[in-house]
């Protein structure tokens, strides 16, 4: 098994390496206008499955395009939404960091060249921030997060935008052509939903609320449990995946990979306030939860939050939809301790630790 090291800011080494922190300035998400139920979603199959999905998954709707937003619409919405809780001017940013998998523009058209970043750094007024993309599967916004983190830490900027928008429900769409019951490699499609979202990182002086640690793991050896590419006459394309194999490798590896993190940071499971781990299924969050429980002898103090039931699995931007739900809820409280959870395909197995200032809750309509 192949691991890369976690990157984080702890010794006394790295400390004089890295004099500054990083806050989370501002969340902003972009949601479809668009409720797509899992009973309209199922009874557009082409073949009867008498598959019972929402009973399965817990997802009840998701938002979805039908054409009026894309990868392009969603991230630049959601960007404008996170400055405006920021309350910073685009010309203030110095990085605009685009991390999704899709990247439509106009239409079922992937755009590598010129990059999503640049599009919308131009849509929020950064025309001199550095842009570029990365793509790291459903892992991608916090892949995005730990290169900022590293960067404003390391004094090389003060600013960065972290941004997706993921247009990615199509696949959904053709897996409902295809599917025919339950074992179809092709089921985890139809949990996907739409969503834009998008993080402000900052540089804050010491001791403040702050990213205590961003870093990620790979674990090569299950990278084809889920694959995705054109296929046939399907626009778009097409995804197939074992999910129940991706299950078993995520928690055969997650906790010690978490118990390395914890202890880096100092930081037992109980430390923990909230959760939020990659929306894939409420079965499946509650179910891996309750393995991490076993394997700590120990929870965090709250139940790992679900949104999934609400929004579906909107892949590289679920982490962010979810933290901001939480935030305009009144649920996190200035302090508070959140750790983000990546789970993605590849496998990467990603961890943000961080706490928020009152400064950014009270932005979201509850002080405390």
């Amino acid at each position: 098994m192949t691991r890369t090291r976690w990157l984080v800011m702890e010794s006394p080494e790295d400390a004089v390496a890295a004099p500054y922190r990083t806050r989370v300035a501002g969340a902003g998400r972009r949601l479809p206008e668009t409720h797509l139920t899992t009973d309209e979603l199922m009874s557009s199959t082409r073949h009867r499955t008498h598959i019972d999905l929402e009973r399965l998954t817990g997802i009840h709707e998701r938002r979805v395009s039908v054409g009026d937003e894309d990868s392009y619409s969603l991230a630049a919405g959601a960007a404008v939404d996170c400055l405006a809780k920021a309350q910073r001017p685009g010309e203030s940013i110095d990085a605009v960091i685009s991390c999704s998998i899709t990247k439509f523009r106009g239409g079922l058209t992937q755009w590598l060249e010129p990059p999503m970043s640049g599009a919308v750094a131009r849509a929020v007024g950064a025309e001199a921030a550095m842009t570029f993309d990365v793509a790291n599967a459903c892992a991608g916004m916090l892949t995005g997060v730990t290169i900022a983190n590293n960067w404003i830490r390391q004094g090389s900027i003060e600013r960065a935008l972290v941004v997706s928008g993921e247009y990615i429900s199509q696949l959904g769409q053709n897996a409902a052509r295809h599917i025919r019951s339950i074992m179809s490699r092709e089921l985890a499609c139809l949990t996907l939903g739409d969503a834009g979202a998008a993080l402000l990182l900052e540089r804050a002086p010491a001791g403040s609320a702050s990213i205590s640690l961003a870093g990620f793991t790979t674990v090569a050896d299950y990278s084809r449990l889920c694959l995705a590419y054109p296929k046939g006459q399907d626009p778009g394309g097409r995804m197939f995946t074992d999910a129940r194999g991706i299950h078993r490798a995520a928690m055969s590896d997650t906790p010690v990979l978490l118990r390395e993190v914890l202890e880096t940071v100092g930081l037992s499971l109980h430390d923990i306030d909230h959760v939020i781990t990659h929306q894939t299924s409420a079965r499946a969050i509650r179910k891996g939860m309750a393995e991490l429980t076993v394997a700590f002898g120990d929870h965090p103090r709250h139940d790992a939050v679900i949104t999934v039931d609400r929004y579906g699995n909107t892949a590289s931007t679920t982490h962010t939809v979810a933290l901001v739900e939480e935030l305009e809820a009144g649920r996190i409280r200035p302090g508070e301790t959140v750790a983000l959870i990546a789970l993605a395909s590849g496998l990467e197995i990603g961890v943000v630790i961080l706490t928020l200032d009152e400064q950014l809750v009270n932005r979201y309509g509850h002080g405390h």
